[in-house]
């Protein structure tokens, strides 16, 4: 007589011909020896089970795991050794929000307001937010700032003074808006 003792992962095929899937101490086989006897043979089996596990990941532009860097979502799958030397399968299931932007060319007399910020000079304006997914928002504002333009006419006349269009009668102070050239 004698005892096989064996582990395996998941599943074990033995001498007779069985495949097993879980532990077993009573199977027994018998076997001739060179002259003629039984030889009986009792199976001592530890069945350990692969593992597996799932993570579930959304997150913004690219996601780095187990060494290699994924920008495009769908499910990936490792495999790595569990302690006890089985298979433990690890599927990733990613989500990739990509952040956004936005470019914005204005051109605006005197000043320009612009997600909460009055400009008056001329210039590129970058605001930083997130966008509905949690991932970054870079908006761009290319702002051009036209100034209006003034002028003073100091005019004296006999009776009435025909200016811009208008006859005046009276003395005073009058104020004609028009757009500059620019």
């Amino acid at each position: 007589t004698g005892i096989d003792n064996q582990t395996s992962c998941d599943s074990y095929t033995w001498i007779d011909g069985n495949t097993y899937t879980i532990s077993n101490n009573t199977a027994t086989h018998t076997l001739q020896t060179t002259n003629g006897c039984d030889s009986i043979i009792t199976l001592s089996l530890t069945i350990n089970q692969n593992e597996s596990s799932q993570e579930n990941i959304s997150t913004c532009n690219n996601y780095s795991w187990n060494g290699t860097t994924y920008s495009i979502s769908g499910n990936y799958i490792d495999t790595l050794q569990t302690s006890i030397g089985c298979d433990s399968i690890v599927t990733l299931v990613l989500t990739i929000n990509n952040g956004t932007s936005s470019q914005e060319n204005i051109t605006a007399c005197n000043n320009y307001s612009w997600n909460g910020t009055t400009y008056s000079t001329s210039g590129i304006y970058v605001d930083t937010s997130l966008n509905s997914s949690g991932c970054s928002q870079i908006d761009t504002l290319d702002l051009t700032i036209l100034n209006s333009t003034s002028s003073v006419t100091n005019e004296v006349a006999c009776d009435s003074l025909s200016w811009n269009g208008l006859n005046y009668l009276a003395s005073g102070t009058y104020t004609y808006i028009t757009t500059n050239s620019v």
